[in-house]
């Protein structure tokens, strides 16, 4: 990495200044070991302060996208009686415009790569979020192959574990995701390990292990508190298989791609809107 190439290099510049000018040892070593801290942090200040216009710019990209949604999602609501499934359509095709964009503009971030450690690890995060909601899912599981210290990405959050869970699943390895499930849930306290529960007791049912499902919900609707997962235990003491669902656990469940959401229902208007007001 440049930034400790750079610092190494004045480290020894000041080691042989001080050799050359006869100081002592201790104090040698001393400017050394101060000059490599300090041309490390302040090459790195420098590199993060460039990596975070970056950043920013990305996000300002995803929040206009997002805004401008949303505004059409208000107009579509403010006029009943609209076709819902063209609207979904037309939403559906914003969201890839605006993955995409973002997408294409993290390749600016790569130039960094050679300046810190983990920013190959950060772009392969970012790509495999933006990959996934584009449904390219071969390059997902690409991305989820890669090893390596400074290579792969990172499995911070509970959405990007869950996404390889769905992978592991939609590729006939429901081993793999038990694996990772219990390899990472416990890293995630409380209710922030509410989507894995979820995704780990829905793949159970579907591969006719429903008791495996509802002891793991016995422990889910414990340590997370969420209702959706003390419902599907319920439904599932109860024998009513048909019954479980994970559509409380909302947008972040369904952005796994494992299950279509429901299709909302038109709203009806009270009255007859052609002789005014109804009552």
């Amino acid at each position: 990495m440049f930034s400790l190439l750079i610092s190494a290099a004045v480290s020894s510049t000041l080691v042989g200044i001080g050799i050359v000018t006869h100081l002592k040892s201790g104090i040698t070593v001393f400017i050394g070991i101060t000059g490599f801290i300090a041309s490390y942090y302040l090459v790195g200040f420098l590199v993060r302060k460039k990596i975070a216009a970056v950043q920013h710019a990305l996000e300002d990209i995803l929040k206009t996208g997002q805004q401008r949604m949303n505004r059409k999602i208000q107009q579509f609501q403010t006029k009943p009686g609209g076709n819902i499934k063209l609207m979904q359509r037309q939403i559906e095709a914003d969201q890839k415009v605006i993955y995409r964009q973002a997408l294409d503009f993290s390749e600016r971030l790569v130039p960094f790569k050679k300046w810190s450690l983990l920013m190959g690890r950060q772009i392969a995060t970012m790509r495999l979020q933006f990959l996934y909601q584009l449904k390219e899912f071969e390059q997902v599981d690409g991305i989820l192959s890669t090893g390596g210290l400074f290579k792969g990405p990172l499995m911070m959050e509970p959405m990007l574990v869950a996404m390889k869970m769905a992978r592991q699943y939609k590729n006939g390895d429901l081993a793999g995701a038990e694996k990772t499930f219990k390899r990472r849930v416990k890293w995630f306290r409380g209710d922030r390990g509410t989507l894995l529960y979820g995704v780990m007791s829905w793949m159970y049912v579907k591969n006719g292990e429903p008791e495996k499902a509802r002891q793991l919900l016995l422990k889910a609707k414990e340590s997370t508190g969420n209702e959706a997962l003390a419902h599907n235990w319920v439904q599932l003491s109860n024998d009513r298989v048909k019954n479980f669902s994970n559509t409380g656990l909302g947008d972040e469940w369904f952005g796994l791609y494992l299950e279509n959401p429901p299709t909302p229902k038109p709203q009806r208007m009270r009255g007859n809107p052609n002789k005014g007001r109804g009552f």
